[in-house]
């Protein structure tokens, strides 16, 4: 992911998970991050500009992936998880990253669709979760201008 929509500031974010090496696989291998500086137990990530560490709490891998979802909020008929994080794409990049997901049997907590279809803010969305749980929310506007359309 190497998107840069307009010039903002950066932003820090730091999640946890069960298994950094899990974590590498996931945000290096199949996000395509560029990793940054790391320890044995955290790795920072260039998300799309931005800076998100993922830090290992715990010991070590757990059985099942905790669950990072604290409730869901309904948006357009779809129970979205929240907490979520993700970027905004150009729309490209979205269709190309859904497919791979996609094809990597990845399983979403809603399959990539056109979100407000016709309507101010219309966009595509798609929600999964890291393998620590984490929800995030990848979206894209064909008009960017939409983003904060009301």
């Amino acid at each position: 992911m190497t998107a840069q929509l307009t010039n903002l500031v950066p932003f820090h974010l730091a999640i946890p998970v069960d298994d950094i090496d899990a974590a590498r696989n996931f945000y290096g291998g199949v996000l395509g991050f560029t990793e940054g500086r790391s320890d044995t137990k955290w790795i920072d990530w260039n998300f799309g500009g931005h800076q998100v560490v993922t830090h290992q709490v715990g010991d070590g891998p757990s059985a099942t992936p905790r669950d990072g979802v604290a409730g869901t909020n309904p948006v357009d008929g779809h129970n979205v998880p929240v907490p979520h994080f993700g970027l905004v794409l150009p729309v490209g990049e979205f269709k190309v990253l859904a497919e791979k997901l996609t094809s990597i049997g990845t399983e979403f907590v809603i399959e990539p669709y056109v979100r407000f279809e016709g309507e101010p803010g219309e966009q595509w969305t798609m929600f999964f979760l890291d393998p620590a749980g984490n929800a995030m929310e990848f979206k894209a506007f064909a008009d960017l201008n939409q983003l904060f359309a009301v």
